[in-house]
């Protein structure tokens, strides 16, 4: 027998992912599961674009604001809560939509990785980082291929932390990243919907939050985040606009270069998101995110079948 639906909606950030999820949602008595790996942080709501209390509260949503500024969420705890989440969903009756822009969340979760339970060694981690500083990036991917040439082949070089994480998992276990990371599809029927737009376009539309978020208080958010005690350094704080932000504010970086470099890193992120959707594309089905109403009864008419 097929297995209990699972519809995904992802795209780039500013795709209009928030929207369309809550109306489809509101259709087929559906329930949004966050496939974000920065709305996951309490006191983090204007940089992250989190839905707002009353699209909150039009729908149900999950896994977001579920951990401080200073926590850490391993992949592979979000994926178990988001199995958790989906199957707490289906016994209510309802069906769950995984919508968001986070490539290695949604592909964990709808390819069912098998990811290593290794806690992160801290000592080991700022080990390698050094070396990283040291001696470059290069050094350390040349590490890795030589103990584990297909996750080496896998993260590029500059892709610093999945290299430290792969060297980690090695030291730690002996058992090579490539070899742990077997996939074990999960037991759900699973539409993939990518919402796409002309790139310029998207790139007009990430500026135009910008400017929105920082209008509606991005920047007394972060003055508050670093007044509560969060390093700038934190994983968290080195999201869009927050890293450009706290320049400005420690470092005396005029206002309007960092607005400047937000948009230029979100127009960067776009792209490396849109490269790991093409790269993990299993059959996403693509369509211009204006077509609202075809995309809605496309996911009734799939629910219904």
């Amino acid at each position: 027998m097929p297995g209990k639906p699972l519809i995904v909606i992802l795209g780039p950030t500013a795709s209009g992912k928030t929207g369309l999820a809550i109306e489809i949602a509101q259709h087929i008595n559906g329930e949004i599961i966050g496939a974000d790996s920065r709305q996951v942080y309490r006191y983090m709501d204007i940089g992250t674009a989190k839905p707002t209390l009353q699209q909150m509260q039009a729908v149900p949503h999950h896994l977001i604001d579920i951990i401080d500024p200073d926590d850490n969420l391993t992949l592979a705890r979000y994926q178990q809560l988001a199995y958790q989440t989906i199957d707490s969903i289906h016994s209510r009756g309802r069906i769950p939509l995984l919508v968001g822009g986070t490539g290695q969340y949604i592909t964990a979760v709808t390819e069912g990785w098998s990811i290593p339970q290794v806690q992160p060694d801290y000592l080991l981690r700022a080990e390698l980082e050094a070396q990283a500083q040291r001696f470059g990036n290069e050094y350390l991917h040349q590490q890795l291929m030589q103990v584990d040439s297909d996750a080496a082949h896998k993260i590029h070089p500059n892709n610093i932390r999945r290299v430290i994480r792969a060297l980690e998992v090695y030291r730690l276990t002996g058992e090579k990243i490539s070899v742990l990371q077997r996939k074990i599809p999960p037991p759900y029927r699973i539409m993939e919907l990518g919402l796409q737009i002309e790139r310029q376009q998207l790139y007009d539309r990430a500026d135009a939050r910008v400017d929105h978020m920082i209008t509606a208080g991005f920047l007394a958010e972060v003055e508050n985040l670093l007044k509560r005690g969060y390093d700038r350094h934190l994983p968290s704080m080195s999201g869009l606009g927050y890293a450009q932000l706290a320049a400005h504010l420690l470092d005396g970086l005029p206002l309007e270069q960092a607005i400047h470099d937000t948009k230029i890193a979100t127009h960067d992120f776009i792209r490396r998101q849109l490269t790991w959707f093409r790269h993990h594309d299993n059959g996403i089905l693509w369509h211009n995110v204006t077509h609202h109403e075809k995309i809605i009864q496309l996911c009734s008419n799939w629910v219904a079948n």
